[in-house]
């Protein structure tokens, strides 16, 4: 089976990761693309990721 590659005419820019994952036989390729325009880096993306999973997570009991 030959290789296709997956090129869309909308990307003009190279991708601002690139994630490989085996899994069996198949390697799987994900590109990820950012904003260009945007003021929030990835470190703040997940600060705020964190930040809403400690809110959301039950409290423990309190024992004294």
């Amino acid at each position: 089976m030959p290789d296709k590659k997956q090129t869309s005419p909308t990307t003009d820019r190279r991708p601002d990761c690139v994630t490989e994952t085996r899994m069996g036989n198949s390697v799987l390729i994900v590109s990820g693309f950012f904003k260009k325009d945007t003021t929030a880096t990835a470190a703040d993306k997940m600060m705020k990721v964190l930040e809403a999973e400690t809110a959301a997570a039950p409290k423990p009991p309190y024992t004294a």
